[in-house]
């Protein structure tokens, strides 16, 4: 039997007057891996940052775990809460292992325990531990970046990741290596919710158990990839779809 873990009931949320989200209805369930496909504008960031406390609503109900959110105690929420940005944010100063066991280290974990885990994760994301973690972050790449900003995300086993586009910025090449290594991550990791946003309906397609495509603060359709693809539920759905065929044909006619 499935079991919610993060649920929106007739959530609104404005800026200065400016209506961002109407009113929100949905349901994540345990361990899936859920993305928010729109574009600019449209909410899913927003939504993203109400999710772990960013940002208040105006009206309605967020559960975490059956939990009004609000009940809850918001430090102690985003500690077991992973959450990975564009900008990854690593400390500069702070070697990849020091970076990786931040919150660790906050919530008091012995050094011993830092070290294992921090190790355990390196493996995850694939960077081998004895070369990278002494490492500074002005020493990697950007995809090596992502990499640790995930791990770091991980660092405390949180019940749920939430992925702000992340691989915007890097190159075609390296966003679809780490397009496959997330999802390798989520599908090691049993009974882990990710929450992955972006505006790339390729890269939503791929990953996403379901998809959650949203236009204006609402949900157009929330389905899973085959569904979407197969029986869009509107013309702004059937629109998206087709900027993915016109790519498809415009590489047709290159051959």
């Amino acid at each position: 039997m499935t079991k919610a873990s993060i649920q929106f009931k007739h959530v609104k949320k404005s800026f200065g007057g400016n209506m961002v989200i109407p009113d929100l209805s949905f349901t994540v369930n345990r361990g899936e891996f859920v993305t928010i496909l729109g574009s600019s504008g449209c909410g899913k960031t927003t939504t993203l940052k109400m999710i772990n406390g960013l940002l208040k609503p105006d009206s309605g109900q967020i559960l975490i775990d059956g939990q009004p959110l609000a009940d809850l105690d918001i430090v102690k929420l985003r500690r077991h809460m992973g959450y990975v940005v564009q900008q990854i944010g690593l400390f500069p100063h702070m070697t990849i292992a020091q970076n990786i066991g931040v919150v660790p280290q906050m919530l008091g974990w012995d050094k011993a325990k830092i070290v294992s885990r921090v190790t355990q994760l390196l493996k995850l994301v694939r960077l081998d531990p004895q070369k990278y973690a002494g490492r500074y972050p002005s020493q990697l790449s950007g995809g090596q970046q992502q990499r640790i900003g995930v791990a770091r995300a991980l660092a405390t086993n949180p019940p749920y990741v939430l992925f702000d586009e992340p691989f915007g910025a890097l190159d075609a090449l390296t966003r679809l290596e780490l397009q496959k290594e997330i999802k390798r991550i989520h599908d090691t990791l049993a009974g882990k919710t990710f929450l992955f946003v972006t505006h790339d309906i390729n890269e939503a397609l791929f990953l996403g158990e379901r998809v959650m495509v949203m236009n204006r603060g609402q949900i157009e359709q929330f389905a899973t990839p085959k569904e979407v693809v197969a029986h869009p539920a509107t013309e702004f759905v059937k629109k998206l779809l087709g900027t993915v065929r016109q790519n498809q044909e415009l590489w047709g006619r290159s051959k």
